[in-house]
Formats: C-alpha cells, structure tokens, sequence
C-alpha cells in the first residue's frame, strides 16, 4: 500500500465538464469510479499492485521507448491477457498507461513511499503466525476450507483444502496435524469441458511462451459441511445448459426464468470416501454458503453483477434423491416496489418504476451469507454498476416463486463492495474498494419496500471505517489506498478478539484488519513476502487448551506468486493466526 499509494490519479477533469478524456468510457464519471477499477472491482482482485514485481519493469519483458508502452505489453502476459486488458479497457487504457508508467518511472528513480507502516502497537505484538507451503509453484490459490462456518469445532485437528481456480485441477491438502501436503485431482463430468490452457497470451517475462495454467474445473470456493464434505464451486461441464433449464422446460424455475447457460458449477467431495459428487447446475456459481435450515440449503452468488438469478440446492433432497434437476433452483431478483409485501408481477430492468407493480432488477452476486437470526439470504453486487450494492433476499416459502429482494447503495465516498459476510445480529459487513469498511444495519431503514427502495432509500443504514494505510497521494477523499478483498466475521470468537468481530483482508497492508470496538487491529504478516489472501475461516481444534486450541486460518490467494521478493519458484503458502494473551505466552 506505500509503494502504490504514490500513483498519480488523474484530476476530477478528466472525468466530468468541459475538459473530461473523450477516450474515457461513458460509465466513468468521477475519479472515484476510476479507483472503483484499479482497486478491488479490478485490478486488485487478482493481485496486489506495489509488490516488488509489479513497482518494476522485468528486463525480460523487452525494450520500450516509454514506460507506458511496457505496461500496455505488460498486461498482455500470460494466460490472464483477457482479464486484464478488459479491466484497463474499462478506465481509458490510455490514460492508464501513462500514470502508471510515471509511477514506475519515479520509483525507478529512487522515489520512496511518503508514508511508513507503524509498529505493531498492544494487541498486535501478541499475533503468532504459522506458514506451510503447499500446491506447486506454477498454481495459485483462491480460498481453503478448514471446518464448517456454522459450527466451527467440525474437522478439529483435520486436514484442510484449497480451491485452485484456473490455475490447476489437482486441489492441495493440508494436514496440519502432521505438517503434510497432498494433492487430489478435481474430475470433470464432459471431456469437452474447457481449459484455462487455451487462453490467448503473450509471453510471460517470469514463464516465457509456453501456458502454466490447465485447470477444467475452476474451482472457485470450497465449504465444508457438518460431516467434513468439502462442496466446491467448480465447473464440470461446458457452459451450454441442458434443456430442463431452458424455456419449454417443466422445471418450477426454469418456467419462471429460463437460463441458457452457467459457467460453473457444484461438487462435493467426500474424505471418507475419497470421490467425488458432480453437480450440473443451471445457474452460474462463485461462492457457497449454508443455510441453517432443515434442507441443509446451499446458497451461492454468481460471482457478476450481470447475472440474473441467485441460485440454491437443496441438500436434503439431493442426498436422499440422487436428483440434481430436482434439487436445484433459481429465482431473479424482483424489487418488492408496489410494497404489499409479495411478490407479483413485474416491470424488466429497462423499464420505469411502475407503483402498481413490483420491478426486476440485475444484480448478481459475489458473496453470499446467510443471516442466523432469519434465514434471509445477503450478498454484494460488485461496483460494475457503480458504486454497487449490498443486496437481501428474503427466500420466502418457495423461493422460486416467492423471493423478494432488497438492494442497497453504499452512500459516497463509499463504493464498490466486493467481499461481505454477517453478524448473528443480522447486521452485514462489505470491504469498499473506497478504502472502507462498511457495516449495513438494515434495522436502522426508514424505507425497505415501495417504489422509492431502489438502492438509495437507506443512507442512514451504512458506517464506514476507512482502512489503515495512506490514500492516494492528491486524493481527499476519506478512506485509504487499501484495496480490501474480503470480510468474513467471527460469529464464534475462534481468533480470541471477541464474538461478531468483523475482519478484512489488508490485501495492500500484507494483513487481516479486524475491527475491534470501532478500531483496527492489524495483524501484519512480516515482510519479505506480500501477504494477499481472499477470505479466511477459524477453527475451534481444542476448546480447552486456551489460544493454542484454536485459529483463523487462510491461504496466500494472488495469482502472481511470481511478483514475490522471493520471486519465480515460491509456493502458494497457508498462515495461520492465533492470538496469545501476552507476547511472552506459552
């Protein structure tokens, strides 16, 4: 965060009056929608910016008469080419280059950070980290499951798994207990499912030419249940949906709106047994959580806010049935707007607001959380519709039918929530791309339904912590240059900082940030390599044996390894936290 705090964002003029860039997209009115996008609704979503591979300019990836030519070849490298040059595509590449070749420039140079991170301070002097390398050099790593969220004593003193997106098939193992690492490998269902391999590139500076990538399955996120199955977000198809989701079908959910096709879907995984249960689901899927109810439902979020439906299995049915098609369902996002508390017909997302009716809306999810006390169903919308959502589904008796939706927007100089997760008080935190993080009190709304609860009605819901670390230097916003991923909270005080404590990933603080009593804590992992993960989860191995008998439990999760101080070679790694009562505890 020191070293990226010093990149130049263009003035307020590029975007708006007389002067704004002709080049910049119609959809980026402020600088605030700029940073929306080299922040986490972009470019930090995959890795962190300011680590020591991406402040320079690899000799490996040519010459270039100005800098901002090396990094318009730059973000053609490798097997995520597309990605990048879409996001850069979305701000005026342009303009991008430039200011991101004059900060390298600069640094080049010998320009230092203008801020320094402060020494650990009370509490923070009392973190112990533990590290295990584990999947191999050329992978990365999204998410691990420990234990099951709802009941965090599950798995105790167990292995754990990681989720390998598009980088491999083989899933990691971790078994703590006995410092061992495995690997198994994820199946797919159709041999014409896709590959990463075949992604358009140009040569890598760190790989050269040839692809290190070939997953199949794109393993998203793994949860694990309540019998120690580990469920996976994973694709085990090609996208092409089958036709019980189409239109004409008898599906419930297909009839009320039918999908063409989902770009990944559900697995399970079973230790005891060693195999693997595919799931061909109508619905995209991202990230999984849970319910609490007595379906056992699973919940996931599609993972774009362009994606029309939110979509569930009910694992009752499922593990008694064997009926992938029957178990499955989906329902798009209606707006109670005429405000009689059901769902009735609706106007599309292109249409009015029409007081007689209610209204579909478009906001598809990136994470998904069930809320303890209701049921309710609550997730953000990433800030492609700036400045995004936070968004409350209420399923309802039969959900397809029945599920009504809640959208809100956070107020400025909030933006861009990515990551979320809830409190058993039911009140919901969001990471901001703006430098905040924000809790979400729906009970202080004035307004939940009626034709004015389109996603502004409730300013008085929202607080926002700005993140520790500097802004931007020249921007006066509140908050900081911190580019936070996810938040997940401690409903089971499995860290030792106190129940409901809502943590974030510092993903430019190379930290977890919890907020305590209104106040960060910043649990550093110490230099020479930059900590980036993207989630968390805590695990009660021994609820007798004091802070040793328990953890928060996470994985390294850039996709650029490479970037490291340690460079080519360093393996994706798993930290554990614990918290000791004093710094000299046994």
């Amino acid at each position: 965060i020191y070293w990226y705090s010093m990149l130049k964002i263009p003035d307020e003029g590029n975007f708006s009056g007389p002067n704004r860039d002709e080049s910049m997209p119609e959809n980026i009115k402020s600088h605030q929608a700029w940073l929306n996008i080299i922040k986490t609704t972009g470019c930090i979503a995959c890795h962190g910016i300011g680590t020591l591979g991406t402040r320079t300019i690899p000799a490996a990836l040519g010459h270039f008469d100005t800098s901002a030519e090396a990094w318009a070849r730059r973000i053609q490298s490798g097997q995520a080419e597309n990605g990048m040059v879409n996001t850069i595509g979305r701000i005026d590449p342009q303009l991008a280059f430039q200011y991101f070749g004059d900060w390298t420039d600069r640094i080049a140079k010998g320009e230092l950070p203008f801020a320094q991170p402060p020494r650990p301070q009370g509490v923070e002097r009392n973190i112990v980290l533990t590290s295990w390398d584990w999947s191999r050099p050329t992978a990365y790593l999204h998410d691990l499951t420990p234990t099951d969220r709802r009941n965090p004593t599950v798995n105790a003193n167990g292995k754990m798994y990681g989720s390998t997106e598009d980088s491999t098939d083989y899933i990691p193992i971790l078994d703590p207990a006995h410092n061992s690492v495995s690997e198994i490998k994820h199946p797919v269902r159709d041999p014409n499912t896709p590959t990463s391999k075949t992604a358009a590139m140009e040569p890598s500076p760190y790989w050269g030419a040839d692809p290190i990538w070939d997953s199949e399955t794109t393993t998203h996120n793994p949860m694990m249940d309540e019998k120690g199955r580990v469920w996976f977000t994973a694709r085990v198809r090609p996208p092409a949906n089958p036709d019980f989701c189409k239109q004409g079908s008898s599906h419930p959910s297909a009839q009320v709106f039918p999908l063409q096709e989902s770009s990944r879907h559900l697995s399970m995984y079973d230790p005891a047994s060693g195999k693997f249960t595919l799931i061909s689901t109508c619905f995209p899927t991202h990230h999984l959580n849970f319910a609490y109810d007595g379906n056992q439902t699973l919940w996931t979020s599609a993972g774009g806010p362009q994606t029309p439906v939110i979509g569930w299995v009910n694992r009752k049915m499922l593990e008694e049935t064997g009926d992938e098609q029957r178990a499955q369902g989906w329902s798009p996002f209606i707006i109670d707007t005429n405000g009689n508390g059901k769902r009735d017909e609706y106007v599309e997302p292109d249409q009015p607001v029409d007081p007689t009716k209610d209204k579909r809306v478009v906001a598809g999810l990136y994470s998904v959380s069930v809320n303890p006390v209701d049921g309710t169903v609550w997730g953000t919308s990433l800030g492609y519709q700036f400045p995004g959502y936070v968004v409350r589904v209420n399923p309802g008796p039969d959900p397809t039918h029945t599920a009504l939706t809640e959208i809100y927007e956070p107020p400025l100089p909030g933006y861009g929530p990515r990551g979320g997760d809830i409190d058993t008080k039911g009140v919901f935190w969001a990471s901001l791309a703006s430098g905040h993080l924000a809790s979400f009190d729906r009970s202080k709304c004035k307004v939940l339904n009626g034709p004015t609860a389109t996603g502004k009605h409730c300013p008085e819901g929202w607080t926002l912590y700005p993140f520790p670390g500097p802004q931007f230097k020249g921007v006066s916003d509140p908050g900081s240059a911190e580019s936070s991923y996810y938040v997940w909270v401690d409903q089971f005080n499995t860290l030792g900082l106190g129940k409901d404590v809502p943590i974030a990933t510092g993903n430019l603080n190379s930290a977890l940030l919890a907020l305590v009593d209104g106040k960060f804590v910043v649990l550093r992992v110490p230099y020479v390599n930059d900590y980036f993960t993207k989630g968390m989860d805590g695990r009660i191995d021994d609820a007798n044996a004091g802070w040793k008998g328990k953890a928060l439990w996470t994985t390294y999760g850039t996709r650029t390894m490479f970037h490291l101080e340690t460079g080519k070679g360093t393996f994706p790694k798993v930290v554990r936290f614990q918290l000791r009562p004093d710094p000299l505890a046994d």
